[in-house]
């Protein structure tokens, strides 16, 4: 399926648990609030080990078949919830064999964003779970990812967004981005560079501070002439980036963080912190890669 410049679809990873509905809204107001279509997709993979289709009779064709079935049921339940929700918008399905990251990673390319959920899985299942597929989408989509955390979390008034920041190409993509969000939900928006002191300390902490200051400032400079319906708060905060971000973020519309970068946490790679709060976040988790303009 192609889309005209500009038209580029909302996709959404589409869970077979008709329970699991939360990021599939919030593919779907996105799209709305966008004025782009909606591209649900199922992603079938490979049978394991020991499956007996048909009475117990092992069949490579007869999985393929029994699958395609079930498939084709959960695609059309979620076009018939999304249309139920908005009548208006444009939703279309895929039914994919392959693995879920992979079949998801090329529909990124030709998408404006990619949304799957999240049911925050123990370490023992996540290798089959959500994160099995977030990481890996994370690390190379093209295109915003967002994690939406099932079930919903609240959310606190009035509506805010936060955004990481630490000096990079890819943070600079995070807080456009961020903007572009809480413009469209009328949301106020948080800034944070997080300074993690190193552990052998600093000479002059102070000092320290006052540049992280600085290129907080210069990353945000800008961005209010752009959406001047926007109010921004920014600040500096000391700590490990993860517990402050998604604390910052509890109740939070989101959290947007970009998906790499080097700076000012204090060493850490931005896409460190991305991985860490994919894990501990209540809140959607927005991945934004740095822009091909950056």
């Amino acid at each position: 399926m192609s889309y005209t410049e500009g038209r580029r679809p909302i996709v959404v990873g589409v869970d077979p648990d008709p329970q699991k509905r939360v990021a599939l809204a919030w593919g779907a107001d996105e799209a709305d609030r966008r004025r782009l279509p909606l591209l649900l997709v199922h992603a079938q993979g490979e049978p394991v080990p020991g499956y007996r289709p048909l009475q117990g009779r092992p069949s490579w064709e007869g999985w393929k078949d029994e699958l395609h079935t079930s498939g084709d049921r959960t695609l059309k339940e979620a076009v018939s919830f999304v249309e139920a929700r908005h009548p208006r918008l444009e939703v279309s399905g895929l039914l994919a064999e392959g693995r879920p990251d992979w079949v998801l990673g090329e529909q990124a390319r030709q998408a404006a964003q990619v949304v799957i959920g999240s049911w925050h899985l123990s370490s023992a299942r996540e290798r089959f779970g959500s994160s099995a597929v977030a990481l890996p989408l994370v690390a190379h989509a093209p295109c915003p990812v967002v994690v939406v955390p099932e079930p919903e979390h609240l959310t606190q008034q009035p509506a805010y967004f936060v955004v990481g920041v630490d000096g990079s190409p890819h943070a600079a993509s995070a807080v456009d981005f961020a903007f572009e969000e809480a413009a469209m939900r009328g949301a106020l928006l948080r800034a944070l560079y997080v300074w993690r002191p190193p552990v052998l300390g600093v000479f002059d902490e102070y000092a320290a501070l006052q540049e992280c200051r600085r290129m907080l400032s210069e990353t945000v400079a800008g961005r209010t002439a752009a959406h001047p319906e926007v109010e921004l708060r920014h600040d500096v905060v000391k700590g490990h980036p993860v517990e402050v971000l998604t604390e910052a973020a509890e109740h939070a519309l989101g959290l947007v963080v970009g998906s790499r970068g080097l700076g000012g946490f204090g060493g850490m790679m931005l896409g460190s912190v991305s991985q860490g709060v994919l894990h501990h976040a209540r809140c959607p988790v927005l991945v934004v890669p740095r822009s091909d303009g950056d």
